[in-house]
């Protein structure tokens, strides 16, 4: 029954996440706007799943308890590139691509390095899902923001929680993920709240 319930969780969050940004990335593509996305939201979305996928894999967590995240990372850095695409700023990923490629080694010199930084992470994760709360309450309009893949960021949460208390039960890792889950569901809520009606020409 556990084990069943520990193949399920993460073959479906592996499968989720494979397309978890995909919604998000054609809204983009069908508006032709980076409209009611937040840029420091992606950007820190981005260093949170960097840390983590760091921290795992340096502690050599079983693969099959974050092998999501180097997808995630994937899709994060083509919505980026879209984002930067659509504002007509291309060239400022360079310097944001020359951090994330060199964080990588960094965050893996020293252990009091890789678990600060895992700790903070979680700060860093909470960040951006308040700066895309407040943009969002700031322009009062949901834009090009899919909430197929906000819901399904909390799908994936409520799998990670299960996992991490079948197999690690790693406390920090935990408190991430029950954190996440509040906060993609609020920021779920709030997408549909400011959702615009499509008015089609006459």
């Amino acid at each position: 029954m556990e084990a069943g319930l520990l193949w399920f969780c993460n073959w479906s969050t592996l499968g989720v996440c494979a397309a978890l940004k995909l919604p998000q990335i054609y809204a983009q593509l069908t508006a032709r706007s980076a409209r009611g996305i937040s840029l420091p939201s992606l950007l820190l979305e981005l260093a949170g799943f960097l840390v983590f996928f760091r921290y795992q894999y340096y502690y050599g967590n079983p693969l099959l308890t974050y092998l999501e995240y180097p997808i995630l990372i994937a899709q994060d850095i083509i919505l980026l590139l879209f984002v930067f695409h659509f504002n007509g700023n291309m060239k400022q990923a360079l310097p944001y691509a020359a951090v994330f490629v060199s964080s990588w080694f960094i965050l893996s010199l020293q252990k009091w390095i890789i678990d600060l930084a895992m700790n903070l992470s979680t700060v860093i994760s909470v960040a951006s899902k308040f700066a895309q709360l407040q943009y969002l309450w700031k322009v009062q309009d949901s834009g090009a923001v899919s909430a197929l893949t906000w819901g399904l960021s909390s799908y994936t949460c409520a799998t990670r929680i299960i996992t991490t208390l079948m197999t690690t039960n790693d406390l920090t890792i935990l408190i991430r993920f029950v954190v996440m889950l509040a906060l993609n569901i609020w920021v779920t809520i709030t997408v549909l709240r400011y959702r615009k009606p499509v008015t089609k020409a006459e």
